[in-house]
């Protein structure tokens, strides 16, 4: 049941677009949590140029079958062109934290 999930990772400008984007994923089923981390510097090269930027990261916890329709969501609210959306397996759990992730993501049908 754990290979079922997965922790999405995903940086924004600041915590304020964190929450925003959270309150969306979450009150679509999209995410059972997310916690938005200040305090992140980030260095990375951008169009060939080094830069270094404050940034909070949203640690988003999620099934691996929503990741597709996550994405969407957060590249239709996030301020920045080519967001990270980074998704990680989740291995193991313990059996009552998955089983809550399992309940909070199950969506109406469309």
């Amino acid at each position: 049941m754990s290979t079922d999930f997965v922790v999405v990772l995903c940086t924004v400008p600041e915590p304020r677009v964190g929450a925003e984007i959270a309150r969306i994923l979450v009150g679509r089923r999209l995410a059972a949590c997310v916690n938005v981390v200040p305090g992140l510097t980030s260095i990375y090269r951008w169009k060939g140029e080094i830069h270094e930027d404050a940034e909070a990261l949203m640690v988003i916890k999620t099934r691996r079958q929503n990741v597709g329709a996550l994405e969407q969501a957060i590249r239709s609210s996030h301020p920045y062109s080519v967001p990270e959306v980074v998704a990680l397996p989740i291995g193991a759990g313990s059996a009552e934290y998955l089983s809550w992730l399992w309940t909070e993501t199950t969506r109406e049908p469309d």
